[in-house]
């Protein structure tokens, strides 16, 4: 019994030591940090790789080895995919290292990160935005780069997919008779340069298919109840007027905080009477 319980505890002894041998490991030469990394992005635990980065960063952060590091570290992860983290090292590479010809091309790396972080442009807005402010930028800034004409292509996909987003929006708005807010995001930055006759649509894999769409139908629309549309159209069924509040002139203001003024005193002087 006792020979059991002496095994058994040895077990976990070896286990928990097994386990901590990487946490122990601290104060080592930026060269050591470095190589671990190495021997981590080669065997694609890109986990360990962070890890032993953040060690040469913490512990060497004036290491010359930091400036190859950090780019080794944003196209690992962009190789695999992990194209916000890619993207983080890219931003401390640009901060910290890189000067007026490598930013050019960590800018580049960047932006394509942002672009192929887009898997289905129907569902990201945000992500399109900051692709195109981003592309742009880089036009501004490198109008000769090397690399332009790929980034004119993926600049053209983002403004392809900015407007099939707003079509796709504008069709739904149609189907669930909303016209004034259908009517808004067909007159959304329309790209009138675009061919849409020329365009093909994107194709969505057959488990994303059956629930999105161009907005013109679903299949599951018979389960929806159907509510009247007290926004877009009156009693009659006619289409509200509206306005857009930056329409709005100083006369209008002034109107209305007249009408409020003259709502106001008429209650006071209702409630004197009283």
């Amino acid at each position: 019994m006792k020979f059991r319980i002496f095994i058994t505890v040895f077990s976990f002894g070896l286990f928990f030591i097994g386990c901590t041998k990487d946490v122990s490991e601290y104060n080592k030469p930026a060269a050591y940090w470095y190589e671990k990394m190495i021997e981590s992005v080669a065997n694609g635990s890109l986990e360990k790789a962070d890890g032993y980065f953040s060690s040469l960063q913490s512990e060497h952060i004036g290491s010359p080895l930091l400036e190859e590091a950090t780019m080794i570290m944003a196209q690992a992860h962009m190789e695999v995919g992990e194209y916000m983290l890619a993207e983080h090292f890219l931003d401390e590479y640009i901060r910290r290292f890189a000067d007026a010809s490598e930013r050019e091309f960590a800018s580049y790396l960047k932006m394509r990160a942002k672009f192929m972080a887009l898997p289905n442009p129907r569902r990201d807005q945000t992500l399109i935005h900051e692709g195109l402010v981003e592309g742009e930028a880089f036009k501004k800034q490198y109008p000769n780069s090397y690399y332009l004409a790929a980034v004119d292509t993926m600049l053209v996909k983002l403004y392809l997919a900015r407007a099939n987003l707003n079509q796709t929006i504008s069709n739904l708005y149609k189907r669930l008779d909303k016209p004034v807010a259908q009517g808004f995001y067909a007159k959304k930055q329309p790209e009138t340069w675009i061919d849409w006759e020329n365009v093909e649509p994107p194709n969505a894999p057959w488990y994303r298919s059956a629930f999105e769409g161009d907005g013109t139908s679903s299949w599951y629309a018979f389960l929806l109840p159907e509510t009247r549309n007290v926004i877009s159209k009156d009693a009659d069924g006619n289409v509200k007027a509206t306005r857009d509040p930056s329409e709005m002139n100083q006369k209008d203001m002034d109107s209305g905080v007249g009408d409020r003024d003259s709502s106001s005193s008429s209650s006071s002087q209702s409630s004197h009477a009283h």
